[in-house]
Parts: structure tokens; sequence; C-alpha cells
């Protein structure tokens, strides 16, 4: 037991652990906080698309030589102003908008890799994620961009309240609607951009998805299911590295698994909950 603490302690002094924590727990935070708005809004595939766009972007670049997020950033920012204004202003919606821009980006990725040297070590990272191997410029890049969603999430908190809930009747009182529609889709492509790294494109729509739905089994306040997303998405990442630790598994997958146990438990507390009122009722 003893080997195992210091074992333990020797991975907290290993700066790639630490700027694995930092990143993660900044990345989850932001996710679970955007995540809420895109599942009520039912735009929560919009993270595996992004995340597609991403991947086409790494192996362009990687074939090109060119640092990854100098293309991702542009390209992914754009491609999610691009399924706002397809699904606005088209007869194509957001599903078919978002299935549409993904098989093209994976296209191009796929014949970028078979055009060059095939999957590269670098490809391989960005697509089933390498959290471990973060930079020290990686981490201050990320955990930057992370704070930003973070504060611009909290300054326009109200507005994107307004338009997740009732998007017509906030344009009626005035909101610009599509400017905070804008603003979702900013902080998203953000946020996918700086968790690929983590996650990998494969995986990081699940830290968007798993704690908004998980907190909506049990809460109906969109401030409380906000809340305990955040909290949930932070706790189901250290366990996820807690996984990786103990038994040497991959990261995003030891993650992904800790939303999906977390998600089970809420399920059945609230199948629980449920049967418990209906037996009350029937008493009554």
């Amino acid at each position: 037991m003893s080997e195992f603490f210091m074992y333990i302690a020797e991975l907290f002094a290993a700066p790639f652990f630490v700027r694995a924590l930092i990143v993660g727990t900044l990345v989850s935070l932001c996710s679970s906080l955007l995540g809420v708005s895109l599942v009520l809004k039912r735009y929560s595939m919009i993270g595996t698309g992004l995340s597609n766009v991403s991947f086409g972007c790494v192996t362009v670049a990687v074939a090109l030589n060119i640092a990854p997020l100098y293309i991702s950033i542009p390209v992914v920012v754009a491609s999610s102003f691009l399924l706002l204004r397809i699904s606005d202003n088209s007869k194509i919606k957001g599903d078919s908008a978002i299935a549409m821009i993904s098989s093209g980006a994976i296209s191009i990725g796929v014949m970028a890799v078979y055009l060059t040297s095939g999957v590269t070590n670098d490809v391989c990272g960005y697509m089933f994620g390498s959290v471990f191997s973060l930079t020290q410029s990686d981490m201050v890049f990320s955990a930057a961009l992370s704070v930003v969603v973070i504060i611009m999430f909290v300054i326009f908190y109200n507005r994107i309240f307004a338009v997740t809930f009732d998007e017509n009747f906030a344009r009626a009182t005035g909101t610009n609607a599509g400017r905070y529609n804008a603003v979702i889709a900013l902080l998203t492509a953000s946020t996918i951009v700086v968790g690929m790294k983590m996650m990998g494109t494969l995986l990081i729509s699940s830290l968007i998805i798993f704690p908004a739905l998980t907190s909506m089994r049990l809460f109906k306040s969109f401030k409380i299911v906000v809340v305990c997303s955040g909290f949930l998405s932070v706790f189901c990442f250290f366990i996820g590295m807690a996984l990786t630790v103990i038994f040497e598994a991959p990261a995003g997958a030891s993650v992904v698994i800790a939303h999906i146990a977390f998600f089970l438990i809420f399920s059945a507390v609230s199948a629980l909950k449920k049967i418990r009122k209906r037996s009350i009722e029937i008493n009554e």
C-alpha cells in the first residue's frame, strides 16, 4: 500500500500529470456548461460534427507539416457558424447539416492520411486522445482558452438561457437570438479544439452530452442542471484519471466509462423516485 501512495505522490510531482489535471478539469467544466444548452436545443451532436472537422484539420496539418491548432481553430470556428447558418436559413436542418459537414471532414482527413505517410503518432494522439502528451505551451493555450470560454458563458448566461428555452419568445422581447446562438457555437468550437488533444476527436462529444443528460435525470431547473453538470463532469474526469493510473487504461475511454456509470446511477435513482411517487399517489 505504501508503494502505491509513493507512486501517486510521484505522479503528482510529474509535470505531465499536473498539466493533464489542469487541462482536463477546465475542458470538462467548459464542455458540461455548454452541453446543457446544446442538449436542450437538440443540437448535442454538434460536438461530434466539429470533432470530425478537427480530425480533418489535424490530418491536413500533419500532411503539410503545420501545427494542427493553426488550422483547426479557424476552420472549426467557421464550421460552427456554417452549421448555424445552414440550419437557420435553409431546408437542411441541424442533424442533416452536422452529418453533411462531418462526413465531408472525415473524407478529407482519410484522403490526407492515404496520400501522405499514413497514420502518424500525432494523428493517433488527436484521434484517440493523449492527455499525458500535453506540452507546457499546450497547457497554457488550453487553460487560457478554457478560462475565456467560462467567463463568456457566465457573462452571457441570461441570454443563453433565453435562447435555449424559447428562442421565439427571446426574439419577441428584443433579444438578438442569432447573435447568442453564434456565441454558443463559438464557445462550443473553442471547447472542441481545446479538448480534442485530451479526449480525442472520437470521444470529445461525450463530455458535452453525458453530464447534461445525467443531471437531467434528477433535476429540472436550468441553473441546477448546469451546476450539477459542471461538478459531475469534473468528478468523472478525476475518476477516469484514477482508473487510468490504477489499470493503465486509456485516459479518454476511462473518463467516458465513468460518465456512463453515473448516467446509469442517476437513471436508476430517477426510476426509483418515480416508483415511490406512484406508490404514494396510489396509497392516498
